[in-house]
Formats: C-alpha cells, sequence, structure tokens
C-alpha cells in the first residue's frame, strides 16, 4: 500500500530524510517510533505531498506519487493526477485541524463534497455513520469549540474516513491531549487497527504501539535506524540507540 525508497528531504541546510525507504502491506499497522527531530513527521507529510522529496521514489497503492530518474532525483506527475493519488491517503494531525466555523457533521462532509463531487445526501448518511462509529453521533450539530481535545481528535479521525481512504496516516495524535483523553482516541484507532485499515502511525505511545503494531520502524537521524515485528521490538531491538530510547520511553 506503501512503498517509499531512497528519500531525501532537506529544509535549507538541514537535511531531514537521509535516504529512507519503507514499505507497508495492505491491512497492516506500521509505527514509526524515534526521538524527537528524527524526520518521523517530515516523513509522513512527504508521503501525503504536504512536503515534497528531492530525491527519491514514493508509491500509494500502487500508483507513483514521485518517480525517480536515473540519477535519483525525483519527479512529480501534474498536480491533478497527485491530487488523486493522494486521495487514497487520509492524515490526522497532531493538532485536529478541525475548521471553527463548521458543525462536526459540517467538518465531516466538506472534503467529500469539494473534492470528490459527492452530493450531499449521499455523504450525509456516510458521515453520520463514521460519527456513530467514534462514539460522536450526539455531537452531530455541535461546533469545535464546545468539544473536549479527545473529542477533536475522534472527529478528526472520522473526518479522514469520509473520504475513504485506504490508507490513514496518524502523526502523533494523542501527543496535544491530556492522558485521560489519549484513551478515547486510542480505542478507535484501535477499533480500525481490527478492521485491518491500513495505517502508519507516528507515536509516542509505547502501550499502544506494542499492543496494535504489527511492526515498528524506528527512526534516528533522519534514517531508518532498525525496523522489527512490534513484539521482537519490544523485547530485544536490535539497534542500539533503539534500546536507549526504548529504557527512556518505558
Amino acid at each position: 500500500m506503501v512503498r517509499a525508497t531512497g528519500l531525501h528531504k532537506h529544509f535549507g541546510t538541514l537535511h531531514v530524510l537521509r535516504g529512507v525507504s519503507l514499505t507497508v502491506e495492505r491491512g497492516e499497522v506500521v509505527a514509526i517510533l524515534g526521538p524527537s527531530g528524527s524526520g518521523k513527521s517530515t516523513l509522513l507529510r512527504c508521503l501525503n505531498h504536504l512536503e515534497t522529496v528531492e530525491r527519491g521514489e514514493i508509491e500509494i497503492a500502487g500508483r507513483l506519487l514521485a518517480r525517480a530518474d536515473a540519477a535519483g532525483v525525483a519527479h512529480y506527475p501534474p498536480e491533478s493526477e497527485v491530487r488523486s493519488v493522494c486521495q487514497a491517503t487520509g492524515m490526522v494531525f497532531q493538532h485536529f485541524n478541525l475548521f471553527p466555523h463548521l458543525t462536526v457533521l459540517g467538518n465531516l462532509i466538506e472534503a467529500p463534497m469539494t473534492v470528490r463531487k459527492m452530493a450531499r445526501a449521499d455523504i450525509v448518511p456516510l458521515a453520520e455513520s463514521l460519527l456513530a462509529k467514534v462514539g460522536l453521533g450526539d455531537k452531530r450539530d455541535a461546533y469545535p469549540a464546545r468539544l473536549s481535545g479527545g473529542q477533536k481528535q475522534r472527529v478528526a479521525i472520522a473526518r479522514a474516513l469520509a473520504m475513504q481512504p485506504e490508507i490513514l496516516l496518524f502523526d502523533e495524535p494523542t501527543s496535544a491531549l491530556d492522558p485521560e483523553l489519549t484513551g478515547e482516541v486510542l480505542r478507535t484507532m484501535r477499533q480500525l487497527a481490527t478492521e485491518r485499515m491500513t495505517m502508519l502511525v507516528v507515536t509516542h505511545e509505547m502501550a499502544f504501539a506494542r499492543e496494535v503494531a504489527n511492526r515498528v520502524v524506528f527512526m534516528d537521524e533522519g534514517q531508518v535506524a532498525c525496523e522489527q515485528p512490534a513484539h521482537e521490538f519490544f523485547a530485544s531491538p536490535r539497534h542500539e540507540r533503539a534500546r536507549a530510547f526504548l529504557a527512556n520511553m518505558l
């Protein structure tokens, strides 16, 4: 579902991604772990075309988002094709990014109506079912300002699902939440995992990664330092930096 090969990304003189490669299979949950500044969030943003790479290749659900030429330089297709490829992915951000002037329902139906050109009559029932799925059916007509942080993030997950993506990308979805609200969001993500949603999750929630992820990708200094099945990683990480990281986190 996701194939990234040899990705390089700079911000000015800062070399953030240094030849990152990874794959994600259909129905797999992959947790991306690592210290702050290791390139985790940048990788996710490149996979969803919120950032572009200078070198390497990205394939999403069997379609090329970025193609590497013989020299390894990345080339992107026309913008219309980029948008089409990116419809296979949904993104859940750290800070929710809900539209404050729209109701909860309005937040869910805006993108399907605008981007996918769906009729309101077709998307509203789907949106209502997704709100029920995340336990917020009674918040249909509320505005984001009236919701808790955990509720906002669950709305954000439902909004991503309303676009009917094949892959969900989560960028530290609980890091802006109080501990008691974190559980609400993780329960929703666990449910999605049981339904075999393909998920790539940047997180500092070690218990979630241990219980739900099929595989852990550990990043350090812009590179994939090690990659292991989750149960193996938490029992015996192969990389010294990963061992030090876990010792501090657990």
